[in-house]
């Protein structure tokens, strides 16, 4: 496909690495956006210094923003979307379930709904296996968020969704 630019959360584990594979594709623009101003300064600097790559912009910020999304949407039209943002501690999760909802539900709600009327090529979700059959905040928090992008189907964007268990080293669970 068109890998003229994509927008990447860069998380330190799976959205950084997620952007360490996109470099191969060579896209013509990589939008980094995150809500930590340290994780997206480590991904810049990483992409400077180690792997050459200056085709990117940095863009700190919530997903929950609807008017930051459509103004990237609207000045960039990135042709895919990988939305690995979502809080994933299980333990801190439960405790504070409503701050789960609202990252993982309803952040992703806004950035699907981004993504359908800005049409956008290719949407991925990232997931967990905890949202196979939940018996916690994150899994299901998860899993509906797996249902909106369900809901959002049929459309010129093919959306999709991944799970990942347990990741070593990532900001989440282990």
């Amino acid at each position: 496909g068109d890998w003229s630019s994509d927008v990447c959360s860069s998380d330190l584990s799976i959205g950084s690495e997620l952007c360490r594979q996109i470099l191969k594709f060579r896209p013509g623009l990589l939008i980094l956006f995150d809500v930590g101003e340290e994780n997206l300064y480590q991904v810049e600097m990483e992409l400077q210094h180690e792997h050459g790559f200056n085709k990117f912009v940095t863009v700190l910020g919530k997903v929950q923003d609807r008017e930051l999304l459509e103004a990237l949407f609207s000045q960039y039209r990135p042709d895919m979307v990988f939305h690995a943002a979502a809080y994933k501690h299980v333990p801190l999760v439960e405790k504070n379930p409503w701050e789960a909802i609202y990252n993982n539900i309803f952040a992703s709600f806004r950035l699907l709904r981004a993504a359908r009327e800005y049409g956008v090529e290719r949407f991925v979700l990232v997931s967990t296996d905890k949202a196979v059959r939940p018996t916690n905040v994150m899994g299901a928090s998860k899993r509906l968020a797996e249902l909106l992008l369900l809901a959002h189907c049929g459309g010129k964007t093919r959306f999709m969704a991944v799970r990942f268990g347990n990741v070593l080293g990532s900001s989440g669970s282990v």
